[in-house]
C-alpha cells in the first residue's frame, strides 16, 4: 500500500533547512503530506512547505521546540487532525557546541543530549502507539559517523548520536513484529550550515574528497521509509564519502 493510499502523513523535525528540508521534500515527492518541523526559522521552513505545495504536495509548517514534550505532541496532534496518523517520523533536528571535554560546561552537555537524544526519544514514544495500531510505520533517526568513531571536540554530540544509534537498534527490536521498522541513517561530512564552520581539514579524510549534500542523505531517508524497506530495521546506514570504511 502507498502512501497515497494510506491515511497518514510524516514528521521531520529540523527541516526549515539542510537534511530535513531535503528530506521533506523528497517524502512529498512519494506522495506523503509532511510536517516540516523547525525551532528557528519561521520564513525557511515556510519556503519549504511553499516548495511543496507548488510540486503538487501538501505540507504544514510546526514551529516550536521539541525538547518541551508539550511543543512535540501538539505537533502530532496538528498533523493527525489535518492528515491523520504520523507513519513516518524523521527525527532530524540537531545541536552542536563542540568544545573539547574539559571545556564542555553542564548547560552545552545537556542541551545537546537533550535535542539530539532526549528529543528524538520522546518523539517516537509519541508516534509508536498510532503505528502500532496501524500495524504499519517508519522512523529514521539522523545520527553521525560520529557516533560511531572519534572526532576530537565532540564529546557531547559524539555521546548524543552513538546514543541515538543504540537506542534506534532497541526499539527496532520492540516494535518488529507489528509492522514498524526503526533505523538510522549516519551522515559524514555534509555540506550545510551547521558543517560551514568545521576544519576544511576534515576533507582529508573523506576518501570521496568531496562533502555529501543533504539530497544524498534524504535518498537514504526515502528508502527507509518507503515500503521496499520493510524488512530492513534496526539498521544504521552510512553516508560518509567513505569516513567509517
Amino acid at each position: 500500500m502507498s502512501s497515497t493510499e494510506r491515511r497518514g502523513c510524516a514528521l521531520v523535525t529540523g527541516a526549515s533547512r539542510g537534511i530535513g528540508a531535503a528530506t521533506a521534500k523528497a517524502l512529498a515527492a512519494d506522495g506523503w503530506p509532511v510536517g516540516v518541523g523547525y525551532v528557528n526559522g519561521a520564513e525557511a521552513a515556510a519556503a519549504v512547505v511553499a516548495e511543496i505545495e507548488a510540486a503538487g504536495g501538501q505540507a504544514l509548517a510546526l514551529g516550536g521546540d521539541i525538547t518541551d514534550s508539550a511543543v512535540a505532541d501538539s505537533h502530532f496532534r496538528a498533523l493527525e487532525e489535518r492528515f491523520g496518523t504520523v507513519l513516518v517520523l524523521v527525527n532530524n533536528a540537531g545541536l552542536r557546541r563542540d568544545n573539547l571535554s574539559p571545556q564542555i560546561k553542564d548547560d552545552d552537555w545537556d542541551a545537546v543530549l537533550d535535542t539530539n537524544l532526549g528529543a528524538a526519544f520522546r518523539m517516537t514514544r509519541r508516534a509508536i502507539p498510532s503505528m502500532l495500531r496501524a500495524r504499519h510505520g517508519r522512523i529514521v533517526n539522523i545520527a553521525s559517523v560520529v557516533g560511531l568513531r572519534a572526532n576530537p571536540g565532540q564529546a557531547n554530540y559524539a555521546a548524543s548520536k552513538a546514543g541515538l544509534v543504540g537506542m534506534t537498534k532497541t526499539i527496532a527490536a520492540e516494535v518488529a513484529r507489528r509492522g514498524v521498522t526503526v533505523n538510522a541513517v549516519a551522515p559524514g561530512l555534509i555540506e550545510t550550515d551547521m558543517t560551514a564552520d568545521l576544519d576544511g581539514e576534515l576533507l582529508k579524510v573523506v576518501p570521496a574528497r568531496r562533502p555529501g549534500t543533504p539530497e544524498e542523505v534524504a535518498a537514504c531517508v526515502r528508502f527507509l521509509a518507503s515500503d521496499d524497506a520493510g524488512y530492513v530495521t534496526g539498521a544504521t546506514l552510512t553516508v560518509d564519502g567513505g569516513m567509517s570504511a
